[in-house]
């Protein structure tokens, strides 16, 4: 697999040409790279047919999972690109805010269709109960929680960082996040304010909340050995 390096480079080259933005050129291209990072029964990650996944933000918390039996590569590049899904349409994911991916391809060959499925529903019910003991709010911001399923052991995994090296840092830095994170959850309550709407996509809006919070309360935290002085460039001309 090319290195992160090449694939921004190469990236870049193309987004000059079809002017889209460098970044999200780079990004695009490793997300691109890792769904052909070789696995599972159909030869890479992105062909294999079924499978769950997991997102994650830029500090490794849990922020979304999915299943699907359409294909892993269709299924994350619908979320993470300009298809947009139901998830993103109503601003339960910001795409922004996905770090790294996380997939479990399955190999359900030979089975029924209503095995598939409940194949299927085991394994995104097992690996919302992984990502919720790993998260520090015990949630995740689908407004949709898999039905109670019996337990399974799931397959081996495949996980990666999808933003470059180059652009890491920038996209990490907690004043941009807290700017995106904040615009979300108005979108959000926008959406709330003018639908009729399920108490689950309350609770993701609280869930999106906090999130903002906890990012909130660290950042300060960053600033607690600094005097308060006022903010000069907020102070009034008068």
């Amino acid at each position: 697999m090319a290195t992160p390096r090449k694939i921004t480079k190469v990236a870049k080259a193309r987004s000059a040409v079809e002017g889209q933005p460098g970044d999200v050129a780079a990004i695009r291209a490793q997300i691109q790279a890792f769904l052909r990072t070789p696995g599972g029964s159909s030869g890479t990650i992105g062909a294999s047919k079924f499978g769950v996944y997991a997102f994650y933000d830029y500090d490794g918390e849990p922020i979304y999972i999915g299943q699907t039996f359409e294909g892993l590569g269709a299924r994350i590049s619908r979320h993470l690109t300009n298809q947009r899904t139901d998830a993103v349409a109503m601003n339960v994911l910001d795409p922004f805010e996905v770090a790294e991916i996380c997939v479990w391809p399955l190999d359900l060959g030979g089975m029924s269709t209503a095995e598939m499925k409940v194949t299927l529903d085991r394994a995104e019910y097992t690996l919302y109960q992984k990502v919720i003991n790993e998260s520090r709010f015990n949630a995740v911001l689908n407004e949709k929680k898999p039905g109670i399923t019996d337990l399974i052991t799931l397959p081996d995994s495949y996980r990666a960082t999808i933003i470059p090296n180059e652009i890491f840092p920038q996209r990490k830095h907690p004043d941009v996040r807290l700017a995106r994170r904040a615009s979300t959850i108005a979108s959000l309550a926008r959406v709330i304010s003018e639908r009729k709407v399920t108490k689950a996509l309350r609770t993701t809006l609280l869930t999106q909340a906090r999130r903002l919070e906890k990012l909130a309360e660290d950042r300060l935290a960053e600033f607690a050995q600094q005097p308060d002085e006022p903010d000069k460039e907020l102070e009034s001309d008068d």
